[in-house]
């Protein structure tokens, strides 16, 4: 039997397995220049120009989970529901990506405290 149903990537708390987002949810920003950005803060330090920035988070869209955007805060912590695992930050003002991009709205989910999986 042959289904024509694509699979969904879904994002989970690493802690709990619950569901945070899923692909529909992320917003794609342009990769940035990587170290190049954020040169000031290596104080003199070489750059890896060859080195190509990798994303350590994702953003998304906010979402009803996210009780501090509701309560209608600027910047916050982004706590998991089910086990109150911090999963990430926002700012309506934006924030930068570890690739070095600017993403404004920011709500930042990082990759180190989500699980990916297709359902």
């Amino acid at each position: 039997m042959e289904t024509d149903q694509k699979l969904q990537t879904l994002y989970r708390c690493k802690r709990c397995r619950r569901i945070v987002a899923a692909q529909e949810n992320v917003i794609l920003h342009k990769q940035g220049e990587g170290e190049r950005c954020f040169k000031w803060k290596k104080r003199g330090a070489p750059l890896d120009v060859d080195k190509k920035p990798e994303c350590s988070s994702i953003f998304v869209e906010p979402m009803k989970w996210m009780h501090a955007v509701q309560e209608g805060h600027v910047e916050e912590k982004l706590w998991c529901l089910g086990c109150k695992a911090r999963l990430g930050s926002f700012n309506w003002a934006g924030m930068q990506c570890s690739c070095g991009a600017w993403v404004n709205p920011a709500f930042q989910l990082h990759k180190s405290r989500i699980d990916e999986s297709t359902a």
